[in-house]
């Protein structure tokens, strides 16, 4: 009834009807209680409101008719960006706590990382095969190693121009002081990740112009440095924790890899067993969205695929897997033979004293000089791996090929051109492999190993030893074949390889340049920590110290039995002398007059602030302490502090968890 009345257009009758029914709403909800005569007051001005409202409007529809159609009209569209920015604030707000998910924030970077990655090596591959269509005459869509021969000899001056420019750059380096820098595998193992922009750009630049100029390199180092050098910067402009920091590094050479051979498996395991050191749960999600949102960008980008076409491959017996493990040992063998002939190669030139800015020069002239016999040597060897699979050569050629190939490759390394051997293993791989089996064929006709087969095994086996993955080469070998028929021999072939250099040699290619720097880590493990805890952040510095010429008797008076476990005897100048365990002291049966420097206790064992905890802890072991001063050296020997022994295992216990649970996810 009320609502008829307000929706009328006279409200007069309306308003007297409510003035004389107040009374009645008062007189109704009026009481005893506070609550009562409070709402009985507010009764009348919540019905007037509500009464006046239609009313007015009424009222203004009777003076201003076109206006009565917009009242009833709906809201305006200009009222509707106001509406969305109201919802899109409330959509955040609801948000955050998802957005605070660290895991999920790690994805989100870990994509943008992978597109970032892929862009990059798409525009370096891009270069680099221009530079070749510049000074080799290449045509589009070709490459370098896949010509039949230079089309100038002038052309086999290239690399060694290269090497010139490389040399420039080196005493550039040199006088600006800058270090050695840090590839990824390093800044994992000992940074916590942290990488320098300059470092990686430096790199990025030397490798382009060695791979640019036909040094018998690949680009692979160069990719993953770019990676993972702005993942990296990334991770710290955001101030990520030491081991988000290290995921989102090995996200980033996880998409440079998965980005180069459109392989995203492959991409993902070289950061899981390269450069983070540990497939889990934690860091899964992150590193397989890099790689194939990598991957996905390459593609995008006219990124050119590595594809191995193979077809009418043979069924494979039981018994060829005895000589496809017997590959694989080979494979393994070859990769040792082959880092130490770099490594030989360099020693030669330190011995001749040449000097660094020198060496790529000379070793550009034998490169070049290999180049004229067959250009299969130059740059990575794309072009080449495709022609060896897709051409059937005979086994002379096939074993000069892989001679030349080894030569250029360790010429261009041992010179100090940038670049790694990543793609230079696969193809010399593939030619091992080619060769094992014709000499097979030979030698024992009912193997019948298949060539192509043999190839692909080969390329994985002496990969995996120089580069160190083995499920890295393996998946790279079932993603470019695209044939799941090979996985088995395949796998165990890479597994033996990795087994006889592991256990023989014990490192790969980069690890192994590592270790001839004088550094001692094996993996992307991250060691970091152990080297950061050290002595001068454990020690006390409140120790208690005495002059070591008083005698026992005066200790006992100075030193009452219970004020202290332990002091430390010094000469003047706080000299150290030896530790004072005061419980023997005061149960000696010496003369009082003998002083206690005579007493003192480990007077050759002490630490100095910089041991990390590993050093420390052999040093208890060796003097049998549970206790030992903190010198500032061992020259001078000014006592700084002390450390016990069960707090040194205290925090290496500590850290060593919570490491383990960053590596879980836990933390």
């Amino acid at each position: 009834m009320l609502a008829t009345f307000v929706s009328g257009d006279d409200c007069g009758p309306l308003i007297l009807s409510i003035s004389a029914i107040f009374p009645f709403s008062q007189a109704r909800v009026a009481g005893p209680t506070v609550a009562n005569r409070r709402n009985a007051k507010m009764a009348p001005q919540a019905v007037g409101i509500a009464v006046a409202t239609p009313c007015r409007r009424a009222y203004q529809a009777r003076q201003h008719p076109s206006s009565a159609y917009r009242r009833a009209a709906p809201l305006p569209a200009i009222n509707e960006p106001q509406v969305y920015a109201r919802r899109l604030r409330a959509v955040l707000i609801n948000s955050i706590p998802v957005l605070e998910a660290r895991g999920i924030v790690i994805v989100l970077m870990a994509g943008m990382v992978g597109m970032t990655a892929g862009a990059l090596v798409t525009g370096m591959s891009a270069l680099v095969q221009a530079m070749h269509f510049l000074l080799f005459d290449v045509q589009p869509g070709g490459r370098l190693s896949a010509m039949f021969s230079l089309a100038s000899p002038v052309q086999a001056m290239f690399p060694a121009i290269g090497g010139l420019l490389l040399g420039l750059s080196v005493i550039w380096l040199r006088r600006r002081k800058f270090r050695t820098p840090v590839d990824p595998i390093e800044a994992n193992a000992l940074y916590g990740g942290r990488m320098s922009l300059t470092d990686t750009f430096i790199i990025v630049g030397q490798t382009m112009i060695s791979s640019g100029f036909g040094a018998s390199v690949g680009l692979e180092a160069g990719y993953t440095q770019v990676g993972s050098g702005i993942a990296s910067r990334l991770a710290r402009a955001f101030r990520l924790r030491r081991n988000d920091v290290r995921i989102l590094v090995g996200c980033g050479a996880a998409g440079a890899i998965a980005a180069a051979f459109d392989a995203p498996l492959t991409g993902a395991f070289y950061g899981f067993e390269l450069v983070i050191g540990i497939y889990s749960v934690a860091n899964v999600a992150p590193v397989m969205t890099a790689a194939i949102a990598a991957s996905l960008t390459a593609e995008m980008f006219g990124g050119v695929p590595f594809p191995l076409e193979l077809s009418g491959l043979p069924t494979l017996t039981a018994s060829q897997y005895v000589p496809f493990l017997l590959l694989g040992l080979l494979g393994g063998a070859a990769s040792i033979a082959i880092m130490h002939l770099v490594s030989l190669i360099e020693r030669v030139f330190v011995r001749l004293a040449i000097d660094a800015s020198v060496r790529p020069f000379i070793g550009g002239i034998v490169v070049g000089l290999l180049g004229l016999v067959t250009p299969q040597v130059l740059s990575s060897g794309h072009g080449a791996l495709h022609r060896e699979f897709a051409m059937n050569y005979a086994l002379p050629v096939v074993a000069s090929v892989f001679v030349l190939k080894l030569a250029a490759s360790a010429i261009s390394l041992g010179s100090g051109f940038r670049g790694g051997l990543f793609f230079a293993s696969l193809f010399l791989g593939a030619l091992l492999g080619k060769v094992f089996a014709g000499v097979m064929a030979m030698a024992a006709p009912s193997t019948a190993l298949d060539p192509a087969v043999a190839a692909v095994v080969g390329m994985t086996s002496l990969a995996v030893g120089v580069v160190g993955g083995p499920l890295t080469m393996t998946f790279l070998a079932l993603e470019s074949t695209r044939d799941l028929t090979l996985t088995g021999v395949v796998l165990a072939a890479s597994i033996m390889s990795a087994i006889l250099v592991r256990e023989t040699f014990g490192y790969s290619f980069s690890t192994w340049r590592f270790h001839l720097r004088g550094e001692t880590i094996r993996s992307a493990h991250d060691v970091g920590w152990m080297r950061s805890l050290n002595v001068g952040s454990m020690m006390r510095k409140d120790v208690r110290t005495i002059d070591a010429s008083i005698t026992l008797a005066e200790f006992r008076k100075e030193i009452p039995l219970g004020s202290a476990q332990r002091v430390i005897a010094v000469e003047e100048g706080r000299h150290y002398v030896g530790v004072l365990l005061v419980a023997e002291l005061h149960s000696d049966l010496s003369d009082g007059e003998t002083p206690v420097q005579a007493l003192a206790q480990f007077k050759d064992a002490v630490l100095v602030p910089s041991m990390n905890v590993q050093s420390a802890a052999e040093t208890f072991q060796r003097a049998g302490a549970e206790e030992l001063a903190v010198v500032e050296d061992f020259d001078d020997r000014i006592v700084l502090g002390l450390l016990t022994e069960s707090h040194l295992m205290r925090r290496y216990a500590e850290e060593l968890d919570k490491a383990r649970r960053d590596l879980s996810g836990e933390g």
